[in-house]
């Protein structure tokens, strides 16, 4: 290990409530020696940094983040789950001295890690939680002096209350500060209430110690909400599994499984891992894992996903992938590393916020001094004005409106197969013009099948049939499996082939019986006798329609024609509809030949461009791109350039690795309705961000005026700050019971 190669830690980081939390996780450690691209995600609960060897340790950076109130942890460990103060060793990793931390559990290895299954405690076992029973009990008591004895007594109650309430809040502040951080809502609050003492308003000081209590606690509340749908995720996946060894079943633990063994899921069961069924056929519901509600006929051959659920007979599967690297992780991955993805408006709004609280601090300053020394005014009444608008101009909520956002959408997403990599994407979606679709995959279902039989005169479908796939059984051309699960489907017997070959260019000949038979392009037909003049018309008609003929004959003998074509999906032709009805331009880029590419486009009611090669389709996005904001949708393979010019570039599939990993986001769920349904969820959030934007900022500036007038006082102060938090959080939340999918 060479002395300047950065290495990659991670961590989860618990006690955070908000976007605040996260800046200052971010700034205490990225002022650490050696430290560099140090990133938080809130809902995840992670701190992911690089670090410089021979510099600051990892347990110097855990002591810092203990220091700023957080619990912290190796990534794999559990956290305290609350805000606390924690011994400076607690949770660290022991090594002897000048060993490299290689197996240190902290440095980062790209695996998907399932999140901390353990509930978020009750807010009263939280050391929030416990301060405001603390800080409830000595006001209640403080008023009970009052009542009691006298205002005298009652006084001195309140100042005990606030002093003893409002302590770990100081302590919080000071270590902050200590770390460079004076501007903090904590900070803030112990100005405030220390400001009020010293005016004589011991009652409202502590009042506000105990609102400010409340409003975290709520904050704390909300937060863990909305990190509930990605800790979902990760109880889809079944604890044990029933491993067969020897011809024997045992249960093991699901994260033990490794790639290649063999495992039984009896019906009801959900899959303990992604695999490969080697026996039995059933319905899977994969509802859990891409949100398809029927379930689907899955047999011998087929993969199957973590996480769904067997319905109707034993299966028996072979793991393909290990626990960490399951569909249901790689989602869970998805999820929270879109939250370091963060969108301009949020990047927008942290800048703001860097200068609004300066900005805040000096109004305040200016409040408390201008009336008294230039209009002769009250110093008591102006600093208490002043004290006021320090607690409604913290900018708690405006901060969060936008990850809080970002974080339900993307979680309200994943439940039902749409998966964006940050709030970026979903911004960027939000203002989409155009779609532009891939055919093959992505509009049809990318398999062709048999649409037309047309037997020649005194040959039936049977015979046409039965000929076609002796000709055809030992090929694995698309066109040629077409042929054969039509067989197959009207059950009918093919009899052996022999020294079947290959023409080039013109189709499959074979020895069926004691004659030769050919399955061919019409045109190759036509010059050797196997298509008779009355079939000519017929062929024309059905390639005007889009489908691929093909003639089937003996020497001098026409058998009839096969016409074939890649069917779009079911769901095409609606999701066209709904992004009309959104205001949305559709095309179709397609390498098939312009024939096809127009019947296709024709049914389903889109623009289309055929005959491209993948630089021609990276060429026609480039040139839509300077009209509008264009997304891509294809199959994440051979889309792969185009899906990168795209301001959006989304994959269609199953969760395949290509499908996570290429482009800016997928569609599980194979539905062409799905690009409407990512749409709809996007300008969703967008308009929730909007809303909490305007929430956040409107409520301040009324309490702003009222304050500065002295309609309102501490105690209101800190309510539109918390409650303001508090609110904007909730209306977040509501994303997460938002159906996308639903036709607008």
């Amino acid at each position: 290990m060479t002395g300047d190669t950065k290495q990659r830690w991670e961590w989860t980081v618990t006690g955070m409530d908000c976007a605040a939390c996260t800046t200052k996780v971010i700034r205490a450690v990225g002022r650490m020696p050696g430290v560099s691209d140090a990133k938080v995600a809130l809902m995840a609960e992670r701190l992911t940094l690089n670090l410089m060897p021979d510099t600051t340790t990892p347990d110097d950076i855990e002591g810092t983040v203990r220091k700023l109130g957080f619990g912290i942890a190796p990534k794999g460990q559990p956290a305290p789950r609350k805000k606390a103060f924690v011994l400076p060793d607690a949770g660290s990793v022991i090594r002897p001295a000048g060993q490299p931390p290689v197996a240190d559990p902290r440095q980062r290895d790209h695996a998907a890690v399932l999140p901390d299954p353990s509930p978020d405690p009750s807010w009263y076992q939280t050391a929030k939680g416990r301060l405001i029973i603390l800080t409830g009990t000595l006001l209640a008591l403080a008023w009970a002096v009052e009542l009691l004895t006298s205002a005298r007594f009652g006084y001195w109650a309140f100042v005990a209350a606030c002093l003893i309430g409002a302590g770990p809040v100081a302590k919080r502040a000071l270590e902050a500060m200590r770390l460079g951080q004076p501007f903090t809502i904590e900070g803030l609050m112990t100005v405030a209430a220390g400001g009020a003492l010293l005016i004589g308003a011991a009652e409202e000081a502590a009042l506000v110690v105990f609102l400010f209590a409340v409003g975290e606690v709520l904050e704390g509340v909300a937060a863990g909400k909305a990190r509930q749908g990605i800790r979902a995720l990760g109880d889809l996946v079944p604890k044990t599994a029933l491993l067969e060894v020897s011809g024997q079943i045992r249960t093991v633990s699901a994260d033990s499984l490794e790639i290649g063994q063999v495992v039984l899921v009896r019906p009801g069961d959900r899959i303990p891992a992604d695999g490969d069924i080697i026996e039995g056929t059933s319905g899977v519901d994969e509802s859990p894992v891409t949100g398809e509600s029927v379930p689907r006929t899955r047999g011998v051959g087929d993969a199957v996903f973590a996480g769904s659920i067997n319905t109707e007979a034993v299966l028996r599967l072979r793991v393909t992938r290990e626990a960490s690297d399951n569909t249901i992780a790689r989602i869970i991955r998805l999820v929270e590393e879109a939250e370091e993805a963060r969108a301009p408006t949020e990047r927008f709004i942290d800048r703001f916020s860097r200068l609004y609280m300066p900005a805040i601090i000096a109004i305040s300053a200016l409040v408390i001094m201008v009336p008294p020394l230039a209009f002769g005014q009250d110093w008591t009444t102006w600093i208490y004005r002043g004290l006021a608008l320090l607690l409604i101009g913290c900018p708690c909520a405006l901060v969060i409106s936008v990850p809080a956002s970002i974080a339900s959408a993307l979680s309200a997403g994943a439940r039902r197969g749409l998966l964006m990599k940050g709030g970026a994407v979903i911004e960027a979606a939000a203002g989409v013009t155009h779609v532009v679709f891939d055919k093959t995959g992505t509009l049809t279902n990318g398999t062709p099948v048999v649409t037309d039989l047309v037997p020649a005169a005194g040959v039936d479908e049977a015979e046409l049939l039965s000929v076609a796939a002796a000709v055809e059984a030992g090929s694995s051309h698309p066109l040629a499996r077409a042929v054969l699960r039509r067989a197959q489907a009207a059950d009918v017997q093919c009899p052996l082939a022999r020294d079947a070959r290959v023409l080039p260019g013109r189709g499959v000949q074979a020895f069926v019986g004691t004659s030769l038979a050919w399955v061919a392009s019409p045109m190759h037909a036509d010059g050797v006798g196997g298509i008779d003049a009355a079939s000519q018309p017929r062929v024309l008609a059905l390639e005007n329609e889009g489908k691929t003929v093909v003639a089937v004959f003996r020497a001098d003998r026409p058998l009839g024609l096969i016409a074939m074509r890649d069917e779009p999906r079911p769901d095409a032709a609606s999701a066209i509809r709904q992004l009309a009805a959104m205001g949305l331009g559709s095309t179709m880029l397609t390498g098939d030949n312009p024939r096809t590419a127009a019947a296709i486009a024709r049914d389903l009611g889109l623009d289309f461009r055929a005959g491209m090669m993948p630089e021609d389709k990276l060429t026609a996005i480039r040139a839509l791109n300077g009209q509008g904001r264009v997304m891509m949708i294809g199959d994440g393979i051979n889309d792969a350039p185009a899906l990168k010019e795209a301001q959006v570039g989304i994959a269609m599939g199953s969760g395949t690795d290509v499908a996570l990993e290429t482009a800016d986001g997928a569609i599980l769920r194979d539905r062409v309705t799905d690009a409407a349904a990512l749409i709809h969820l996007s300008r969703a959030a967008m308009g929730n961000i909007k809303q909490n934007v305007t929430l956040a900022l409107g409520l301040k500036a009324v309490f702003l005026v009222t304050t500065v007038l002295g309609i309102t006082g501490l105690w209101i102060a800190i309510l539109a700050d918390t409650g303001a938090t508090v609110l904007v959080t909730l209306n977040a939340l509501r994303l997460l019971t938002f159906d996308p999918t639903r036709e607008s």
